[in-house]
């Protein structure tokens, strides 16, 4: 049996496990801490309230009741009062922060006291990701991406439905660093991947829509975990998302057998198309061992991709990580406006990473070195980035806010789909998994740095501007590194 195209096949495997990446990633955030509006009812109207969340005033408190018909009391003056349409609701927070009793719903400073507690989470999910990322590239380089997309998917996919089992911090701090050592394998695993799958001039368009298949799973995140939130509960919803990655190891084994030399089902024209669109003096030779970390560090060009990502990525992180919050916090959404908001910026981001991979591909058709075009991109992204912040910062409504952040984050994805191409146009082989781990590692160095600053800010608007300035920071630290980017010799 041949397959036309197959080379698509594979990515489109990784496009959905990237997507599905992404759920898991996002059940914590999305789940935490949320806003869950109540009715304001009578005595004598609950029997018309019984379908929904009501609450009735108790003196100085309300008696809230769930739809499953969990009742709570609290104090009237830590609700948010709201009316819609005429019907007046009352707002009281809600979430796995609360029910861990990690803190305190009663709290005036429940938002901060979670936003610190969530930031410090994600430094220990971030920590295991940086670990992984290191390891990550030098297993795919070592056991081939088949059974490196395998042994990531089975630690994460087990992680995020071992996570319903959580009993507090530390239990749930425990199983998202399991998360996060399975969960960064993907990035150097697809760069590799592109590197063996596709010609020179498609890699930067097959990793961006890898990019943008990380937009799409943080579009559907919000959306499909809060609606599972609201019917199941927290714990099921990690069960379901958690088994989703376990269940796409089906076809990927099926699917994914070898590389293009070797692989049955790969048509003549399309195995030749893609060695011959490889720089001719470095196609990967069986008996390349590749290069230590200390061969790549030594080699200045490859601190472009470190340095680069160390700057750039924080951005997109605080984002994955605080935008939930931020708008419950800062515009009062309660979590079915949160599931209906916070996917904006995502689409985005996926726009943005098909473009900017798009763009380099059309320059380098149009006859432009490689070293021209993944300049022209970065360039063109990071423009996009830093007026959009300042105009999202200043919004004055919840609409107007996510629509600049959607620009800020197709800017962040045009700009780091070129980006996260350089490993392949500077290496060759099982060289570019441990790069593409080099980078990962540095761009959670600088995640965990900035989530760490981010704990003596707590205005929204400051630490939002400062992600701005960590775009020229990029620049600098790729264009002064890297010289032209062009494959390096052995």
């Amino acid at each position: 049996m041949k397959i036309k195209g197959l080379r698509w096949y594979i990515i489109g495997l990784i496009m959905l496990i990237t997507i599905i990446n992404y759920l898991d990633r996002g059940t914590l955030n999305y789940m935490w801490l949320a806003n869950i509006d109540y009715e304001v009812v009578t005595e004598q109207t609950i029997p018309d309230a019984t379908k929904g969340n009501y609450a009735v005033a108790k003196g100085d408190s309300y008696m809230l009741t769930d739809s499953k018909g969990e009742q709570q009391t609290v104090p009237a003056s830590l609700v948010t009062h709201k009316e819609k349409d005429g019907v007046k609701y009352v707002t009281n927070r809600e979430g796995i922060a609360i029910d861990l009793g990690l803190v305190d719903r009663n709290d005036p400073n429940a938002s901060t006291k979670a936003k610190d507690i969530l930031g410090l989470i994600t430094i220990f999910f971030m920590i295991a990701y940086g670990i992984s990322q290191l390891v990550s590239g030098r297993m795919y380089d070592k056991v081939g991406c088949r059974k490196g997309f395998f042994g990531s998917v089975l630690i994460w996919g087990l992680a995020d439905a071992l996570a319903s089992l959580s009993r507090g911090m530390v239990s749930l701090t425990a199983f998202r660093m399991m998360l996060g050592l399975g969960e960064a394998g993907p990035w150097p695993g697809t760069t590799k991947s592109n590197a063996e799958w596709f010609p020179q001039k498609e890699r930067a368009l097959a990793q961006g829509l890898f990019g943008a298949a990380a937009s799409v799973g943080s579009i559907l995140a919000p959306v499909i975990i809060l609606m599972l939130f609201i019917a199941f509960g927290w714990k099921i919803t990690f069960v379901i998302v958690g088994s989703l990655g376990l269940l796409w190891l089906i076809p990927w084994l099926v699917i994914n057998k070898k590389t293009p030399e070797e692989h049955p089902w790969i048509t003549d024209e399309e195995r030749d198309y893609i060695i011959s669109g490889r720089p001719v003096c470095t196609v990967a030779q069986k008996e390349d061992k590749g290069k230590s970390w200390g061969e790549l560090l030594r080699e200045k060009k490859n601190w472009s991709v470190i340095l680069g990502r160390f700057f750039l990525d924080p951005i997109w992180w605080m984002f994955v990580t605080f935008l939930p919050l931020y708008l419950t916090d800062v515009f009062h959404l309660n979590i079915k406006e949160v599931a209906f908001s916070a996917w904006v910026p995502y689409v985005g981001a996926a726009i943005g990473s098909v473009i900017g991979g798009w763009f380099s591909g059309w320059l380098i058709n149009s006859g432009k070195t490689v070293n021209y075009a993944r300049k022209a991109a970065m360039l063109v992204g990071g423009i996009i980035i830093i007026p959009s912040i300042i105009a999202a910062i200043r919004s004055a409504s919840a609409v107007d806010a996510v629509l600049f952040m959607a620009l800020v984050l197709g800017g962040f994805q045009f700009f780091m789909t070129n980006l996260q191409t350089i490993p392949s146009d500077l290496h060759t082989g099982k060289s570019v998994g441990s790069l593409a781990g080099l980078g990962g590692a540095a761009a959670v160095l600088g995640t965990i740095l900035a989530i760490l600053f981010s704990g003596y800010i707590t205005n929204w608007t400051l630490l939002f501007s400062l992600l701005a300035a960590l775009v020229p920071l990029s620049w600098l630290a790729v264009f002064l590194t890297v010289g032209e980017i062009k494959q390096i010799e052995n």
